[in-house]
């Protein structure tokens, strides 16, 4: 029997499915694919680099200044990972794994001279059992960098070369885990591309998400940048509380940060989360790309390491008119953005720090 009432709903069935895609799934998904993903492919790429680069200098056939700029690359790889920390390299402190930051009671340098004093053989195994503070960047900082180290010396190098190559190892191993979990079915990739799914009821809840680490992100930035400068010990500069003090970089991290959280702002060919935002918060959208402008603009003006800065008036006031900068950038997100997007930011994980 023909039931014209039935045959009306399932068009409009139909044509539900054939609406247009929410503008917040297409960001989302766009975000995922065209800049997060790539993201974690450089920081994969830069680990492995890293992991070759420590055998090829262990084994003579690399020099210092080579093994020092391979590191730096990683470590720039990481810091621009840092604003897109969303899904299994968020979790089960796997991020301590990989950089080791505040060190305030000098834990890294500690902690690696304890493990090979211990007398047991270095390995990667062997690694992977051992505390965090060993296995990420800050040690291999260390190593490379710390003034108290002779690398020249063979018996020198001969002692701390197992551990140089066994961190290499685990930061090539746990790189390219987070990205096989990022790529597999179900993994991050999808759950960020095609909504509902596991994670995320809607798409809604995944720009939340991805706006809330990139917000924590800008805080933890004015973190790194703050307490050197002494704003949290009544402006008495603290050197050695600087990210990557040892190898001097610390603003080189920074701005490769704040690369990774204006590429989550802008996305590719401006489909970011600036894409979201309606056409009568244009305002909005100028002032923050003119906060990333402006803060772009300081990191290029300054033409010494922080440490340097640190030592006279001049050097801190520049470094005070970053961070003035820097905290626009944060507070536009953190307000004006979250609000205009219609996300609750809630707890932040720096919250107490």
């Amino acid at each position: 029997m023909f039931r014209p009432r039935l045959l009306i709903t399932s068009l409009a069935i139909a044509l539900g499915a054939c609406s247009p895609t929410d503008p917040q799934a297409t960001t989302s998904a766009t975000l995922a694919q065209q800049v997060i993903l790539p993201t974690y492919s450089r920081w994969v790429d830069a680990d492995r680099a890293l992991a070759a680069s420590a055998l090829a200098y262990c084994q003579g056939k690399e020099d210092l200044s080579k093994a020092r700029a391979d590191f730096m690359a990683a470590q720039k790889a990481w810091a621009e990972l840092q604003p897109l920390l969303v899904g299994p390299l968020a979790e089960g402190n796997r991020s301590w794994q990989v950089q080791f930051w505040p060190d305030k009671k000098n834990l890294v340098a500690r902690q690696v001279e304890q493990l090979l004093s211990s007398g047991n053989a270095i390995s990667p195994a062997t690694l992977d059992k051992s505390s965090v503070v060993v296995q990420g960047l800050t040690a291999y900082e260390y190593i490379l960098y710390d003034a108290k180290i002779d690398l020249a010396n063979a018996e020198t190098k001969a002692r701390y070369c197992p551990l140089l190559e066994a961190i290499g190892s685990h930061q090539q191993a746990l790189a390219e885990n987070i990205l096989a979990q990022w790529k597999q079915d179900g993994g991050m990739l999808a759950q960020l591309s095609k909504f509902p799914n596991d994670r995320y009821a809607d798409a809604h809840e995944a720009i939340a998400e991805l706006l809330r680490v990139q917000v924590t992100a800008l805080d933890m930035l004015k973190k790194k940048l703050g307490t050197p400068l002494g704003r949290q010990s009544k402006g008495i500069p603290q050197p050695f509380q600087a990210e990557g003090w040892r190898s001097d970089m610390s603003l080189a991290s920074l701005d490769s940060s704040l690369t990774g959280a204006q590429a989550l702002w802008d996305g590719t060919d401006k489909k970011g989360l600036r894409a979201l935002l309606p056409a009568e918060q244009k305002e909005l959208a100028g002032k923050i790309d003119a906060a990333y402008a402006d803060v772009h603009g300081k990191l290029k003006a300054i033409n010494q390491p922080l440490s340097e800065l640190l030592k006279n008036e001049a050097g801190i006031k520049q470094l005070n008119d970053l961070y003035d900068s820097l905290n626009v950038v944060h507070r536009l997100h953190e307000g004006d953005l979250a609000k205009a997007l219609g996300v609750q930011l809630g707890f932040n994980a720096n919250d107490g720090d």
